[in-house]
């Protein structure tokens, strides 16, 4: 019993990894900042995955429940975005 709880930890702490773009693309942080604050677009984009991210953890850590639909709809989603932030992010 206790080695299938250590795996189930071990697996929950894998899922409830810090997805923050910060984290993701370190070698853009300031990037980030920068076009954060001069493209709208890329603002939008940031603020959506900011959103999603936060219900992802908060759904990850057990603090809202729903269901495994719901759960990975909202982590296709955060990818679709995630994608499209690191384009954005790779051309400018």
């Amino acid at each position: 019993f206790e080695r299938e709880r250590s795996n189930f930890e071990e697996k929950k702490q894998k899922t409830m990894e810090n997805h923050d773009l910060y984290h993701e693309f370190p070698e853009f942080e300031t990037k980030i900042h920068t076009l954060k604050t001069t493209n709208n677009h890329f603002k939008k984009l940031y603020d959506n995955y900011h959103t999603i991210n936060k219900d992802v953890h908060r759904i990850e850590s057990g603090a809202e429940v729903t269901s495994d639909e719901v759960l990975n709809e909202l982590r296709i989603k955060r990818v679709h975005l995630k994608d499209e932030l690191f384009e954005l992010l790779s051309k400018n």
